[in-house]
């Protein structure tokens, strides 16, 4: 396909030359030789009139008009995969589409592990792939490598559209034989105690620590970290340290492992679970269902959720 004389296919690799800066990389992503991108890249210098990728220092870096194009090239891209490529008359029961999302393990656990044994049953050639949160989950979003972002609600930006799923609140998650606590936890020995928390990214940040810090001047003595949510509840077991966690996982593993699961001693502010999605997708039919389908079992939550409050009330 060609717009005023300049090959589309060119922008494809332009997109991936612009991501990896580095001719090798792009070459194998594309499946092509070193010799071709090299090629294409000066057919793109010649239209442009832009150097586009330089060397500095040794290294191949995109020119200030390259980084201009970027956006644009990347919106073009996905407009064209969304409004073009996608089949109109899609039915789940047939589709081989493939969906890939950025969550938590606690999120596969309480949320998704339920959309997919729906999807075994009712739409059994659709494949998923589950990809951990990192520092980079929302450039992958923007980039379109990803189909979502399930998440709590700071990870929204501006720049796409999303739909709040459910809240959920925090309790803290005990060994059953803990000699320390009984059937509540005060405060005292909440600051006292050995802590367990995830941390997520390259910084580690961990879950409720600024909030925790910024509320009561204290940091919380973390002597375990973990690198997901699933992990807390069975690190607790055999000691008399606490996590601190999602009422919902704590409650799945309490039924499965020796813990006892406590209110926490102060009020810690609910976690918003969005599903964050690239705008270009609003009008993709398979994503459409897809969405509907996590917003829908996300609701059964809520109503699960609900019921069991009102039977304990």
């Amino acid at each position: 396909m060609r717009f005023n004389h300049l090959d589309l296919n060119l922008l494809v690799a332009l997109d991936v030359m612009l991501e990896e800066c580095n001719i090798t990389r792009a070459a194998e992503r594309l499946h092509m030789t070193q010799s071709a991108i090299s090629g294409i890249l000066s057919r793109l210098r010649e239209y442009f009139g832009d150097d586009l990728l330089i060397y500095v220092n040794r290294k191949m870096q995109p020119t200030p008009y390259a980084l201009e194009l970027a956006g644009p090239i990347r919106e073009v891209l996905l407009l064209i995969k969304s409004s073009i490529t996608a089949k109109p008359d899609f039915d789940p029961m047939t589709s081989n589409r493939h969906f890939k999302i950025i969550t938590s393990d606690y999120l596969v656990s309480v949320l998704l592990s339920k959309v997919m044994v729906w999807a075994n049953r009712n739409a059994p050639n659709i494949t998923f792939e589950i990809i951990g949160v990192s520092d980079h989950s929302n450039e992958m979003l923007t980039r379109g490598e990803v189909d979502f972002i399930i998440m709590p609600d700071f990870y929204i930006t501006a720049d796409h559209p999303y739909v709040l799923l459910f809240e959920e609140d925090h309790v803290c998650v005990l060994w059953d034989e803990n000699p320390d606590v009984g059937e509540q936890i005060t405060l005292e020995q909440y600051i006292t105690m050995g802590h367990v928390s995830a941390g997520f990214g390259r910084s580690r940040k961990l879950s409720i620590e600024e909030w925790f810090m910024n509320q009561y001047g204290v940091s919380r003595r973390i002597e375990v970290i973990c690198n997901d949510f699933n992990t807390l509840a069975q690190v607790v077991i055999g000691t008399n340290r606490v996590a601190t966690t999602h009422r919902m996982l704590a409650e799945l593993y309490a039924q499965h492992l020796p813990l006892k699961v406590l209110s926490t001693p102060v009020k810690i502010p609910a976690t918003r679970e969005c599903m964050i999605w690239h705008k270009s997708m609003e009008g993709d039919t398979a994503h459409g269902w897809l969405r509907a389908l996590i917003s829908k079992m996300a609701s059964n939550l809520n109503d699960q959720r609900h019921e069991a409050d009102g039977a304990t009330a």
